[in-house]
């Protein structure tokens, strides 16, 4: 299913873009520097505006450069780090000299994202730090005992057994993905093309010198027989019973 416009949802109720990403699994193992913003304005991607400068310049089939004589939203490739991760800008254009960010998307793996703002950060982190408090405050909880002779205490017995079960469960191991395959195999094969494994060292191979017997008489045998006397095992001497 492929996400809604920003803004609105399919019901009407207004959607967080930082939960969304979307992605193009044909476009995942060609993108690359100079398709990137190509990739990035495809009609079903929910963070491209299609009325910004690049689809105008787009329509028209102008040169890119003319975007810094334009006023008004644009993209631009913020940043790169083949071949995995690619930043792009939204910004509004006020003059060729002066821009006003207005959000930032990053493309990893293929997907892309919206980068959070400052605000947004902080409100997640201190949500995250509340929720660990309290989870830990309701944790120690479960560790007090109380008991009428001795009053409360403190009961860790019982839980250092269950800790210990979960430990010994192994994690299953996700399988990897056809983009991580694939740069994988690209990455070793530009590895052995730059350090290519030495040959190994071939063994040498010793001439077989042939054995010649000569006879009493000087004629040469060719056929040496060695004959392996077998020594007979004496079977065990028989215990004779003793006289009381």
């Amino acid at each position: 299913m492929m996400p809604t416009r920003l803004g609105l949802s399919a019901t009407g109720i207004p959607d967080n873009p930082l939960s969304l990403s979307w992605h193009d699994s044909t476009w995942i193992p060609i993108l690359n520097t100079s398709n990137v913003m190509e990739y990035f304005s495809q009609g079903s991607n929910p963070f491209f505006d299609r009325t910004c400068n690049n689809e105008i310049v787009k329509m028209q089939r102008l040169n890119p450069d003319q975007l810094q004589n334009m006023t008004g939203v644009e993209y631009i490739l913020l940043h790169v780090q083949e071949p995995i991760l690619y930043v792009i800008r939204k910004q509004h254009r006020q003059s060729p000299q002066q821009a006003i960010a207005l959000a930032d998307y990053y493309i990893i793996a293929g997907i892309v994202y919206q980068a959070p703002d400052l605000a947004s950060v902080l409100n997640s982190r201190l949500l995250s730090a509340v929720h660990h408090l309290q989870s830990s405050f309701e944790e120690s909880s479960g560790f007090a005992k109380y008991h009428p002779s001795k009053g409360y205490s403190w009961d860790f017995k019982s839980q250092r057994v269950a800790e210990k079960s979960k430990k010994e469960e192994k994690p299953r191991e996700e399988p990897s993905s056809l983009f991580q395959r694939q740069r994988v195999d690209m990455l070793l094969g530009e590895l052995l093309r730059k350090f290519p494994l030495p040959a190994p060292p071939q063994p040498k191979v010793q001439p077989v010198v042939p054995v010649k017997q000569e006879n009493e008489n000087g004629s040469e045998n060719k056929d040496i027989k060695i004959e392996v006397k077998q020594e007979k095992i004496k079977p065990p001497p028989e215990k004779k019973p003793r006289l009381h």
